[in-house]
Protein backbone atom coordinates (compact mmCIF):
# COMPACT_ATOMS: atom_id res chain seq x y z
CA UNK A 1 0.00 0.00 0.00
CA UNK A 2 1.14 3.74 -0.58
CA UNK A 3 0.77 5.74 2.37
CA UNK A 4 1.13 9.20 2.48
CA UNK A 5 0.41 10.92 6.01
CA UNK A 6 -0.94 14.38 5.77
CA UNK A 7 -1.56 16.79 8.35
CA UNK A 8 -4.60 19.33 7.16
CA UNK A 9 -7.89 18.70 5.04
CA UNK A 10 -7.07 21.41 3.19
CA UNK A 11 -4.49 19.31 1.29
CA UNK A 12 -5.46 19.78 -2.50
CA UNK A 13 -4.96 16.13 -3.02
CA UNK A 14 -8.19 15.28 -0.55
CA UNK A 15 -10.19 17.45 -2.62
CA UNK A 16 -12.38 14.82 -3.85
CA UNK A 17 -13.18 14.42 -0.04
CA UNK A 18 -13.61 17.76 0.83
CA UNK A 19 -14.16 20.51 -1.44
CA UNK A 20 -15.80 19.36 -4.82
CA UNK A 21 -19.62 19.27 -4.94
CA UNK A 22 -21.94 15.81 -5.88
CA UNK A 23 -22.27 17.58 -9.39
CA UNK A 24 -18.63 18.37 -9.80
CA UNK A 25 -17.31 14.70 -8.96
CA UNK A 26 -19.87 13.63 -11.43
CA UNK A 27 -18.51 15.03 -14.19
CA UNK A 28 -21.29 15.10 -16.62
CA UNK A 29 -18.95 16.92 -19.22
CA UNK A 30 -15.98 13.95 -19.07
CA UNK A 31 -18.41 11.05 -17.99
CA UNK A 32 -14.75 8.97 -17.97
CA UNK A 33 -13.31 11.28 -15.09
CA UNK A 34 -15.96 11.36 -12.64
CA UNK A 35 -15.64 9.26 -9.64
CA UNK A 36 -18.03 9.11 -5.92
CA UNK A 37 -17.30 8.35 -2.79
CA UNK A 38 -18.02 5.19 -0.77
CA UNK A 39 -17.66 5.28 2.88
CA UNK A 40 -17.18 2.20 5.24
CA UNK A 41 -15.57 -0.63 4.46
CA UNK A 42 -18.77 -3.07 3.85
CA UNK A 43 -20.04 -0.75 1.34
CA UNK A 44 -16.11 -0.48 -0.01
CA UNK A 45 -16.08 -4.62 -0.57
CA UNK A 46 -19.24 -4.21 -2.39
CA UNK A 47 -18.25 -2.15 -4.74
CA UNK A 48 -14.76 -3.72 -5.17
CA UNK A 49 -16.92 -6.96 -6.01
CA UNK A 50 -18.68 -4.95 -8.32
CA UNK A 51 -15.81 -3.91 -10.28
CA UNK A 52 -15.24 -0.53 -9.26
CA UNK A 53 -11.60 1.00 -8.56
CA UNK A 54 -10.83 3.28 -6.28
CA UNK A 55 -8.89 5.82 -6.83
CA UNK A 56 -7.79 6.78 -3.50
CA UNK A 57 -8.47 5.82 -0.04
CA UNK A 58 -8.37 7.98 3.17
CA UNK A 59 -8.92 6.85 6.89
CA UNK A 60 -7.46 8.16 10.28
CA UNK A 61 -4.18 5.78 11.32
CA UNK A 62 -5.27 3.88 13.52
CA UNK A 63 -7.66 2.22 11.18
CA UNK A 64 -4.53 1.23 8.58
CA UNK A 65 -4.68 -2.24 9.94
CA UNK A 66 -8.23 -2.95 10.39
CA UNK A 67 -8.77 -2.01 6.63
CA UNK A 68 -5.25 -3.72 5.40
CA UNK A 69 -7.36 -6.55 3.90
CA UNK A 70 -9.54 -4.06 2.11
CA UNK A 71 -6.38 -1.82 1.07
CA UNK A 72 -4.50 -5.10 -0.27
CA UNK A 73 -7.33 -5.54 -2.81
CA UNK A 74 -6.36 -2.16 -4.97
CA UNK A 75 -3.38 -1.43 -6.65
CA UNK A 76 -0.21 -0.60 -5.18
CA UNK A 77 -0.26 2.93 -6.62
CA UNK A 78 -3.08 3.90 -5.29
CA UNK A 79 -2.45 6.14 -2.33
CA UNK A 80 -4.03 5.82 1.25
CA UNK A 81 -4.22 9.42 2.62
CA UNK A 82 -4.09 9.42 6.48
CA UNK A 83 -5.13 12.49 8.69
CA UNK A 84 -5.00 12.95 12.61
CA UNK A 85 -8.52 12.85 13.72
CA UNK A 86 -9.41 16.26 14.64
CA UNK A 87 -8.82 16.82 11.27
CA UNK A 88 -10.96 14.08 9.65
CA UNK A 89 -13.91 15.48 12.20
CA UNK A 90 -14.00 18.47 10.12
CA UNK A 91 -15.95 16.23 7.64
CA UNK A 92 -19.64 15.92 7.72
CA UNK A 93 -20.60 12.57 8.79
CA UNK A 94 -17.47 11.17 8.65
CA UNK A 95 -17.59 9.26 12.30
CA UNK A 96 -20.54 7.03 10.18
CA UNK A 97 -18.24 5.97 8.12
CA UNK A 98 -16.59 3.39 10.26
CA UNK A 99 -13.35 3.97 9.58
CA UNK A 100 -12.51 4.57 5.87
CA UNK A 101 -13.20 6.22 2.70
CA UNK A 102 -12.36 5.85 -0.62
CA UNK A 103 -13.27 7.96 -3.72
CA UNK A 104 -13.76 5.24 -6.82
CA UNK A 105 -13.96 5.91 -10.61
CA UNK A 106 -17.65 6.02 -12.19
CA UNK A 107 -17.86 3.37 -14.92
CA UNK A 108 -20.04 4.05 -18.16
CA UNK A 109 -23.48 3.26 -17.80
CA UNK A 110 -24.88 1.13 -19.98
CA UNK A 111 -27.66 1.48 -22.72
CA UNK A 112 -31.18 0.79 -21.45
CA UNK A 113 -31.71 -1.87 -24.22
CA UNK A 114 -28.34 -3.67 -23.07
CA UNK A 115 -29.05 -3.35 -19.29
CA UNK A 116 -32.61 -5.32 -19.82
CA UNK A 117 -31.75 -7.77 -22.50
CA UNK A 118 -32.48 -10.41 -19.47
CA UNK A 119 -34.93 -8.27 -16.90
CA UNK A 120 -38.31 -9.17 -15.63
CA UNK A 121 -38.86 -6.46 -13.15
CA UNK A 122 -38.08 -3.30 -13.50
CA UNK A 123 -38.02 -0.25 -10.99
CA UNK A 124 -38.29 3.08 -12.82
CA UNK A 125 -37.52 6.38 -10.53
CA UNK A 126 -38.92 9.57 -11.96
CA UNK A 127 -37.43 12.56 -10.34
CA UNK A 128 -37.23 11.66 -6.97
CA UNK A 129 -34.67 13.52 -5.46
CA UNK A 130 -34.53 12.71 -1.99
CA UNK A 131 -30.75 10.20 -1.83
CA UNK A 132 -32.30 8.84 1.66
CA UNK A 133 -34.95 7.30 -0.49
CA UNK A 134 -32.93 6.54 -3.54
CA UNK A 135 -30.70 4.58 -1.51
CA UNK A 136 -33.93 3.00 0.43
CA UNK A 137 -35.31 2.00 -3.00
CA UNK A 138 -31.70 0.07 -3.93
CA UNK A 139 -31.62 -1.81 -1.08
CA UNK A 140 -35.32 -2.99 -1.16
CA UNK A 141 -34.39 -4.06 -5.16
CA UNK A 142 -31.60 -6.03 -4.03
CA UNK A 143 -33.59 -7.94 -0.87
CA UNK A 144 -36.36 -7.97 -3.14
CA UNK A 145 -35.35 -9.82 -6.84
CA UNK A 146 -35.95 -6.26 -8.63
CA UNK A 147 -33.46 -6.97 -12.05
CA UNK A 148 -32.84 -3.50 -12.59
CA UNK A 149 -33.47 -0.06 -11.82
CA UNK A 150 -34.00 3.05 -14.28
CA UNK A 151 -34.00 6.80 -13.41
CA UNK A 152 -34.78 9.45 -15.47
CA UNK A 153 -33.00 12.70 -15.92
CA UNK A 154 -35.00 14.52 -12.99
CA UNK A 155 -34.02 11.96 -10.54
CA UNK A 156 -31.29 12.20 -8.20
CA UNK A 157 -27.64 10.46 -8.47
CA UNK A 158 -27.92 7.02 -6.78
CA UNK A 159 -23.89 7.43 -6.30
CA UNK A 160 -24.35 10.71 -4.19
CA UNK A 161 -22.46 9.62 -1.24
CA UNK A 162 -25.63 9.43 1.30
CA UNK A 163 -27.32 7.31 -1.37
CA UNK A 164 -24.79 4.97 -1.44
CA UNK A 165 -24.61 4.33 2.80
CA UNK A 166 -28.08 4.16 2.90
CA UNK A 167 -28.48 1.50 0.35
CA UNK A 168 -25.30 -0.22 2.23
CA UNK A 169 -23.78 -0.65 -0.91
CA UNK A 170 -26.24 -2.21 -2.54
CA UNK A 171 -26.19 0.39 -5.88
CA UNK A 172 -23.81 -1.96 -7.09
CA UNK A 173 -25.15 -4.87 -6.72
CA UNK A 174 -28.80 -3.82 -8.63
CA UNK A 175 -28.19 -2.91 -12.07
CA UNK A 176 -28.67 0.40 -13.22
CA UNK A 177 -28.76 3.42 -15.64
CA UNK A 178 -30.29 6.56 -16.86
CA UNK A 179 -33.54 6.32 -18.70
CA UNK A 180 -32.74 9.40 -21.16
CA UNK A 181 -30.22 11.78 -21.02
CA UNK A 182 -32.45 15.55 -20.34
CA UNK A 183 -35.94 15.63 -19.38
CA UNK A 184 -37.47 15.61 -22.74
CA UNK A 185 -36.87 12.13 -23.08
CA UNK A 186 -39.44 11.49 -20.31
CA UNK A 187 -41.85 10.15 -20.18
CA UNK A 188 -43.21 9.94 -23.94
CA UNK A 189 -39.72 8.54 -25.40
CA UNK A 190 -38.50 6.41 -21.99
CA UNK A 191 -41.94 4.60 -21.50
CA UNK A 192 -41.97 3.69 -25.88
CA UNK A 193 -38.54 2.70 -25.14
CA UNK A 194 -39.74 0.41 -22.45
CA UNK A 195 -42.98 -0.72 -24.53
CA UNK A 196 -40.72 -1.61 -27.42
CA UNK A 197 -38.71 -3.80 -24.89
CA UNK A 198 -41.85 -5.91 -24.27
CA UNK A 199 -42.57 -4.56 -20.92
CA UNK A 200 -45.94 -3.83 -19.33
CA UNK A 201 -45.76 0.06 -17.62
CA UNK A 202 -47.72 0.19 -14.05
CA UNK A 203 -47.57 4.01 -12.59
CA UNK A 204 -47.82 3.97 -8.76
CA UNK A 205 -50.34 6.63 -8.36
CA UNK A 206 -53.79 7.22 -6.31
CA UNK A 207 -56.30 7.48 -9.04
CA UNK A 208 -60.00 6.68 -9.49
CA UNK A 209 -59.36 3.96 -11.97
CA UNK A 210 -56.11 2.30 -10.19
CA UNK A 211 -55.67 -1.39 -9.64
CA UNK A 212 -55.03 -2.98 -6.42
CA UNK A 213 -51.85 -3.89 -6.08
CA UNK A 214 -52.48 -7.70 -5.77
CA UNK A 215 -54.94 -7.89 -9.33
CA UNK A 216 -53.99 -10.79 -11.05
CA UNK A 217 -53.30 -8.66 -14.24
CA UNK A 218 -50.46 -7.24 -12.66
CA UNK A 219 -48.69 -10.96 -11.42
CA UNK A 220 -49.93 -12.29 -15.24
CA UNK A 221 -46.92 -9.73 -16.80
CA UNK A 222 -44.04 -11.33 -17.81
CA UNK A 223 -41.74 -8.16 -17.92
CA UNK A 224 -43.12 -5.49 -16.30
CA UNK A 225 -42.09 -1.78 -15.61
CA UNK A 226 -43.16 -0.38 -12.21
CA UNK A 227 -43.11 3.40 -12.14
CA UNK A 228 -42.65 5.37 -8.77
CA UNK A 229 -42.92 9.22 -8.76
CA UNK A 230 -41.51 12.22 -6.77
CA UNK A 231 -41.96 12.56 -2.94
CA UNK A 232 -44.26 15.79 -3.03
CA UNK A 233 -46.01 15.48 -5.83
CA UNK A 234 -45.79 11.74 -7.25
CA UNK A 235 -45.99 10.34 -10.16
CA UNK A 236 -46.32 13.49 -13.59
CA UNK A 237 -49.76 13.26 -14.98
CA UNK A 238 -48.56 12.53 -18.69
CA UNK A 239 -46.88 9.78 -17.31
CA UNK A 240 -49.77 8.52 -15.67
CA UNK A 241 -51.63 8.78 -18.90
CA UNK A 242 -49.20 6.72 -20.81
CA UNK A 243 -48.80 4.10 -18.64
CA UNK A 244 -50.79 0.94 -19.46
CA UNK A 245 -51.69 0.17 -15.67
CA UNK A 246 -52.42 2.76 -12.73
CA UNK A 247 -51.36 0.89 -9.24
CA UNK A 248 -52.24 1.76 -5.93
CA UNK A 249 -52.03 -0.30 -2.30
CA UNK A 250 -54.82 -0.79 -0.65
CA UNK A 251 -54.60 0.84 2.43
CA UNK A 252 -56.39 0.72 6.16
CA UNK A 253 -56.88 3.21 8.97
CA UNK A 254 -57.46 5.94 6.49
CA UNK A 255 -53.71 5.58 5.57
CA UNK A 256 -53.73 7.33 2.05
CA UNK A 257 -50.71 6.40 0.99
CA UNK A 258 -46.60 5.21 2.06
CA UNK A 259 -43.40 7.12 1.54
CA UNK A 260 -42.54 6.05 -1.83
CA UNK A 261 -38.90 3.62 -0.21
CA UNK A 262 -41.82 1.90 1.72
CA UNK A 263 -44.23 1.83 -1.20
CA UNK A 264 -41.53 0.59 -3.48
CA UNK A 265 -40.67 -2.39 -1.31
CA UNK A 266 -44.66 -3.45 -0.55
CA UNK A 267 -44.78 -3.06 -4.35
CA UNK A 268 -41.40 -5.40 -5.67
CA UNK A 269 -42.30 -8.22 -2.83
CA UNK A 270 -46.02 -8.68 -4.29
CA UNK A 271 -45.37 -8.08 -8.08
CA UNK A 272 -41.89 -10.64 -8.07
CA UNK A 273 -41.05 -12.37 -10.64
CA UNK A 274 -42.24 -15.88 -9.75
Amino acid sequence: MSIVKLDTLDDSRLDAYARLTEVQLRNKLEPEKGIFIAESEKVIVRAFDAGYEPVSFLMEEKWLDVSAEVIARASEDVPVFVLPSDELKRLTGFELTRGILSAMRRPPLPSVEDLLVRAKRVAVLEGIVDHTNVGAIFRSAAALGVDAVLVTPSCCDPLYRRAVRVSMGTVFQVPWTRIGKTVVDWPGEGLARLRDLGFATAAFALTDDSLSLDDARLRACDRLAMIFGTEGDGLARATIAQCEYTVKIPMAHGVDSLNVAAASAVAFWELRSR
